[in-house]
């Protein structure tokens, strides 16, 4: 039949539209006249535009924002500068860039690398100087350090994380495929140029190469296996069910791989602060600087976040130059990072360039305005930073590595799975769990199933789940802590605006063939016969599911359809 154009008022997709399908194109209901009101989503220019003028005004990039420090290359300081921070302002408002790109309430790209971070590289392309080659060096740093089997979630700033295949393959995690979550690009720094201060409010501000904390006849070693996660671990399930904070970089869409564990060699923080005569009065917090750039809000910062000194003050911060018996790669912080023990990943600090003891918690955006739990009612409509919690301690948390959701899985009465289970601030699980049936009965993984416990560390496992049913199954897991904590049911209770801590039960949905059943191993055995793939089990069988004398036969010896009277 030939295409016949249809006169209609619809949009192509309208189908589409009202099926929630491209909900970000739908406009607002305002409910609050007599007459409903339809207001029009947001809508961004279709032309890009430039002040060539106001930006010339603001100086040559080349000197405003030049090379720092001799053998450091992608390093611009920012907290020293304010007129260097304006300046990078009035840059960047006079140029237009494109919106963020919307991958909640429309579909998620096919790609790899997921998201581009178009908008990142242009940033920095736009100011150029020292940060014209940072995307790229970073995506060359990228490919160079990292298993070419890694997910991409974002390229620039580079967040990716391995396939769930590999995500627990180990106990510990191989370098090449532990996730990654940058906030900015990757700086490149020679280690023999490498230095970093402490100052603010310790009796002696000192300056120490890596040699100097290096030397062990000063500063005992420490060698600890740590696990450590991304806030955003699971965060796609948070997206798939409700929508939240849009922001291509705080909010990638990160799944069960945001998470790992490595072996660290370094050195207490205590001993480093000690070696400053220790704090002054008031000395609360220790806040640490990264290298990376980060850009909030047309501003340009370095990486800033504090931690308690009470938790230096336990031993549970290291300053670490060793990951995985191998110098730190550049994209972990090459040549010296944080590691805080039990803390969020945002805590560890990268390409550590300052130590500033504090009298409270950083007032940098990324500890004051971001990676914080808001309660369910909080949102755009009524956000306020101080309604968030600050996020330190992970809870509680596991994963279900394999199999996977949507997934056909063929068994003999048991299902084979596999995941981690991990949880924060010191504690360790204690007992893993797993359901066959959405969370009424639920298997203990066997002791001998699970890695060896530790006190900083996750602990993969991996269960024969019994399962007699066929058909669509939810299989789910949780952890107990040694402290007794264990996870919310479903997701909807760990959802907040922020899209942070999916903490909720892991569920996955699978098809459930157990070859046990007779009929099951015979249909199976007509597929292998015929040479023609099971899946998808969408398309239909095609051969008879039952020859006519069966059906026929069927019905001699049973009663009939319906009821004679």
């Amino acid at each position: 039949m030939p295409h016949v154009e249809i006169k209609t008022s619809n949009r192509p997709d309208e189908w589409k539209i009202e099926q929630g399908m491209a909900g970000a194109v739908l406009p607002v209901l305002d409910m609050t006249e007599p007459q409903i009101k339809r207001v029009p989503p947001q809508q961004f220019p279709s032309k890009l535009t430039k002040n060539d003028a106001a930006v010339k005004a603001v100086g040559d990039p080349k000197k405003l924002f030049a090379r720092e420090r001799k053998g450091w290359r992608g390093y611009v300081e920012w907290e020293n500068y304010p007129e260097k921070k304006e300046a990078a302002h009035k840059i960047l408002k006079a140029e237009t860039f494109p919106p963020n790109p919307e991958f909640q309430l429309g579909p998620i790209p096919g790609t790899n690398p997921v998201l581009p971070g178009t908008r990142w590289k242009m940033w920095h392309h736009a100011l150029g100087g020292e940060l014209s080659q940072i995307p790229e060096d970073s995506w060359e740093t990228v490919l160079k350090e990292k298993h070419p089997d890694m997910l991409h979630l974002l390229q620039f700033p580079y967040n990716g994380e391995p396939p769930k295949r590999l995500v627990t393959d180990k106990a510990v995690t191989p370098n090449d495929l532990h996730f990654v979550r940058n906030h900015g690009g990757i700086p490149l720094i020679d280690k023999q140029d490498y230095s970093f201060k402490i100052d603010g409010l310790v009796n002696s501000p000192r300056t120490f190469t890596l040699d100097d904390i290096m030397d062990e006849s000063k500063f005992p070693r420490i060698e600890k296996t740590v696990t450590m996660q991304c806030s955003g671990t699971r965060r796609v399930e948070q997206i798939s069910k409700y929508a939240g904070q849009g922001d291509e970089v705080p909010q990638a869409p990160w799944a069960e791989g945001a998470i790992g564990t490595a072996r660290y060699v370094g050195i207490s923080l205590k001993k480093v602060i000690k070696a400053c005569g220790g704090l002054k009065d008031g000395g609360k917090h220790l806040e640490f600087y990264g290298c990376d750039t980060y850009v909030k809000d047309d501003k340009l910062m370095n990486y800033l976040v504090s931690v308690p000194w009470s938790k230096v003050k336990a031993n549970e911060v290291l300053l670490a130059w060793e990951m995985n018996g191998q110098p730190l790669p550049h994209i972990h912080g090459f040549p010296l990072r944080v590691v805080v023990l039990g803390y969020i990943g945002a805590r560890s600090v990268k390409w550590l360039y300052r130590i500033k003891a504090i009298e409270e918690p950083s007032r940098a955006p990324v500890q004051s305005q971001e990676y914080l739990y808001f309660p369910q009612q909080v949102g755009k409509h009524n956000l306020k930073w101080t309604d968030g919690i600050q996020i330190q301690e992970m809870p509680v948390s596991s994963a279900i590595m394999s199999p996977w959701t949507k997934q056909v899985v063929i068994h003999n009465g048991k299902i084979k799975c596999k995941g981690w289970a991990y949880s924060g601030g010191g504690r360790w699980p204690e007992r893993v769990e797993v359901s066959g049936d959405g969370g009424f009965d639920w298997y203990t993984v066997p002791l001998e199933n699970l890695s060896a416990k530790g006190k900083w560390t996750w602990r993969t496992w991996e269960i024969d789940l019994p399962c007699d049913v066929e058909g669509w199954v939810e299989i789910v897991c949780r952890c107990w802590d040694n402290s007794l904590n264990t996870q919310p049911p479903n997701v909807r209770t760990a959802w907040n605006w922020g899209l942070h801590v999916t903490s909720s039960c892991h569920r996955i949905s699978v098809y459930s063939v157990n070859k046990s059943k007779p009929l099951t191993r015979k249909r199976l055995e007509e597929f292998e016969k015929a040479g023609i793939p099971f899946g998808p089990i969408t398309v239909p069988i095609p051969f008879p599911s039952q020859t006519w004398d069966d059906y026929e036969d069927f019905w001699r010896k049973n009663d009939p359809r319906d009821v004679d009277e």
